[in-house]
């Protein structure tokens, strides 16, 4: 009996192995962007943004500070969901970049208004600095249906 132990621990790992797959993943560049990188990514069930700025569709910063900018990166992110079939009901986990941590307050202001009905998880963190002296970019993570 013990000699057989070793031949069927060899066929279990066989078959779990044979039932294992490589997750799918779908890199969704949006048409037209500068640089080398995706909007988006798409990995079995969840969707990846690209850390989203606060432009127009020129490029240019909204005006007015880090309150418009908030408001035009949700937008953007609206933006990239739709694109991929999603709402903002779908995203589970946000990351935000401040230029200055002290704006945390009004960012926030800002942000909470695009998440009525779902809270996802967030971090938030000052830096020296963002891409286009941006005062905030936001990245996020959402469930697929």
């Amino acid at each position: 009996m013990h000699r057989l132990l070793p031949f069927a621990l060899a066929l279990v790992a066989s078959a779990c192995m044979s039932t294992a797959r490589a997750p799918v993943v779908e890199f969704r560049p949006r048409p037209g962007a500068i640089g080398p990188f995706s909007e988006a990514v798409r990995v079995d069930g969840l969707l990846f943004m690209s850390g989203v700025l606060g432009t127009d569709s020129t490029g240019r910063l909204a005006p007015g500070g880090i309150g418009p900018e908030t408001a035009q990166a949700l937008d953007n992110i609206k933006a990239v969901l739709a694109r991929n079939g999603l709402d903002m009901d779908r995203v589970v986990k946000c990351t935000v970049f401040l230029a200055d941590i002290a704006e945390w307050g009004a960012m926030n202001r800002v942000y909470a208004t695009y998440f009525p009905n779902s809270r996802p998880a967030r971090s938030a963190l000052g830096g020296a600095g963002l891409v286009r002296n941006a005062r905030v970019e936001i990245e996020c993570i959402a469930a697929v249906r």
